[in-house]
């Protein structure tokens, strides 16, 4: 009986912070069904990441059926009523939430609107008794990585090379499409602490640059070590870098697979980011979850 309490009790306050989160975001977030604005977030989709050859990032008759499932489609609407931003969920076999994509708008990435839309995803989890979500991401974009790891209380120790093979899209341009698969524990501490708004922020130590293991294609320390922990950098603009010099955003993308594979086979976890794009691994046995 305690359990189903504790679960009933994470589940509601999951919903107090989520309300929250979007009402600091300024939008209200809801549980989309309807036809034509399903069709909206085709739309905004695609203004986010562009059209591939293949279509759009997720199609209509797609968001359609996922909705139609009993799956999440959320969506994040200003005062006014324009679709800013969404999020898209199924549910695994295991019984955890599989997000697909999310995203926001361009020109609102600072606002929080993405942040209330995963503690949206989050509360809409938990009140179905499920106590995990995964989804990937591209380990060369350190925003997101920062977002994911400190912002939520994320963690990730699986590499996968080129998931999807050559990306094509206007954001990608036909890297490769190496991913970090992320799990977010819904109801850990850690998590709970981050839906409240408490980031979780790790600094690189200053001192850590004196014991440099490798160099990035920048000639700038690029891996270190100190106190047991390894620290790895990845570039702070990978998407203009791409634009600018693919070659040399090529070469990250080799580096940083080397070193997050070695890593992850060594036993450590990804558990934060530094706003300069700097990941910390730290051995398991240490993250706090």
């Amino acid at each position: 009986m305690s359990l189903n309490l504790d679960a009933h009790a994470s589940a509601e306050r999951a919903q107090v912070n989520a309300t929250s989160a979007a009402a600091k975001a300024n939008v209200r977030i809801v549980d989309e069904h309807d036809r034509e604005r399903l069709q909206d977030i085709e739309g905004l989709l695609v203004a986010i990441w562009g059209m591939s050859p293949h279509g759009a990032p997720i199609p209509f008759d797609l968001l359609r059926s996922i909705s139609h499932a009993g799956c999440n489609v959320s969506a994040a609407y200003t005062p006014e009523g324009v679709l800013c931003g969404a999020a898209v969920a199924i549910v695994s076999p295991e019984g955890s939430t599989y997000s697909l994509i999310a995203g926001v708008l361009p020109g609102i990435a600072d606002q929080g609107v993405g942040f209330a839309l995963k503690q949206h995803q989050r509360a809409w989890s938990l009140a179905r008794g499920i106590e995990t979500m995964t989804w990937t991401f591209d380990p060369l974009v350190s925003r997101n990585a920062r977002f994911n790891l400190s912002k939520l209380g994320a963690v990730t120790s699986e590499y996968e090379r080129n998931f999807y093979g050559a990306m094509q899209d206007d954001i990608n341009a036909n890297d490769e499409s190496d991913r970090l698969v992320v799990v977010w524990p819904l109801s850990s501490d850690r998590s709970v602490r981050c839906s409240e708004g408490l980031v979780d922020d790790v600094n690189l130590p200053q001192e850590a640059l004196n014991n440099a293991l490798e160099y990035g294609p920048d000639s700038k320390p690029a891996l270190v070590q100190l106190d047991g922990n390894l620290w790895c950098r990845a570039p702070r603009d990978i998407v203009a870098l791409r634009g600018s010099d693919a070659r040399e955003a090529a070469m990250w993308r080799l580096q940083l697979r080397e070193i997050l594979e070695s890593a992850f086979a060594s036993g450590y976890i990804a558990s934060g980011v530094t706003r300069t794009g700097w990941y910390k691994l730290a051995p398991a046995a240490t993250v706090l979850q």
